[in-house]
């Protein structure tokens, strides 16, 4: 597709900033959101979006799914909701042979909503069709499209009648990112834009074969082993009462993260250089994605939460 990697590294990095301009017509303000989105559907992870109801989780995903050119779909997660509500289900057909019929994961985007609301047996089989990237249906197996990308939100306020993901299946998204509320002149922006007629004309910026391509890409670009080093070594940190714990592991956590924290840091470091036209990543491009690759893997003990430090304190500690 393109002559050398350096000429699809200036590519990537241009699609980059063209998909942030088209989606911000329609998303203002949540730029690191996004940014961390685009990360990890070019680095071929799942990510996992935390805050209050509101803040146009939604519509940014759908947003993205339209800029990229791919087909999405939108679960609601609810407490009935069945594992076959969502990977699809046999059904007899008029001939009296079975025939199995593709439930909503058989898309590029799915928006899990609302994760925490559905029991353990249907987040399982989500996060199995994550990590498998196939639906196993009566003994036979159904591929998923390629890309494939999950986007759950979660809810953090209203825990009663919640089901929050064990930190085992916390561990498939490579990402866990926080969205906070708008600035006052966003705000303003939102408000103005959202409450006219206003209609906005999104263009497709690149399609399925690219992004395929760009995932590749993501991973061929070569990295120094000082910066692996380190990436792994970060997480060493986290691990108390192992060799190359920090003290504040020690003293404040009760779990740290496992291996897939250091492939995901690799991999988003990778991706990071990458949009800004970096041909090789840096310490500075795994600091840039440790947050949020750290944030969901490791578990604070009673000591922590009683001093009230969070886990965005400790990562800052770490890094």
């Amino acid at each position: 597709m393109y002559k050398s990697e350096v000429e699809a590294v200036a590519a990537l990095a241009e699609s980059y900033q063209e998909i942030t301009k088209e989606v911000g017509k329609v998303i203002i303000g949540q730029d690191e959101v996004l940014k961390a989105v685009l990360i990890s559907i070019f680095s071929n992870g799942h990510c996992l979006l935390v805050g209050v109801p509101g803040l146009a989780k939604t519509l940014l995903v759908q947003t993205i799914a339209q800029v990229l050119d791919l087909s999405y779909n939108r679960i609601q997660f609810t407490p009935d909701l069945m594992p076959s509500d969502i990977t699809g289900s046999e059904i007899l057909d008029e001939n009296r042979t079975f025939k199995f019929i593709k439930g909503p994961i058989f898309s590029n985007i799915i928006l899990a909503d609302e994760i925490n609301r559905t029991p353990p047996k249907t987040q399982a089989a989500l996060l199995e069709s994550m990590q498998e990237r196939a639906v196993t249906a009566a003994g036979v197996h159904h591929s998923l499209p390629s890309p494939f990308f999950v986007l759950a939100t979660q809810n953090p306020i209203e825990q009663e009648g919640t089901y929050p993901l064990p930190e085992a299946q916390l561990d498939r998204f490579m990402f866990n990112v926080w969205l906070d509320y708008p600035s006052f002149e966003q705000e303003l922006n939102i408000v103005k834009n959202t409450t006219s007629n206003k209609v906005v004309d999104l263009k497709k910026i690149i399609n399925a074969a690219q992004i395929l391509y760009f995932q590749k890409l993501v991973r061929s670009i070569p990295i120094a082993d000082n910066v692996i080093e380190y990436a792994v070594s970060l997480v060493a940190k986290t691990r108390p009462g192992r060799v190359g714990a920090s003290p504040e592991a020690d003293k404040y956590l009760s779990w740290g993260a496992g291996p897939r924290a250091s492939q995901f840091l690799v991999l988003g470091a990778k991706c990071h250089a990458a949009i800004h036209q970096k041909f090789s990543p840096d310490i500075e491009d795994v600091k840039a994605v440790a947050t949020a690759v750290l944030r969901h893997r490791i578990v604070r003990n009673y000591k922590a939460e009683a001093e009230g430090i969070s886990v965005e304190a400790i990562i800052e500690k770490l890094l």
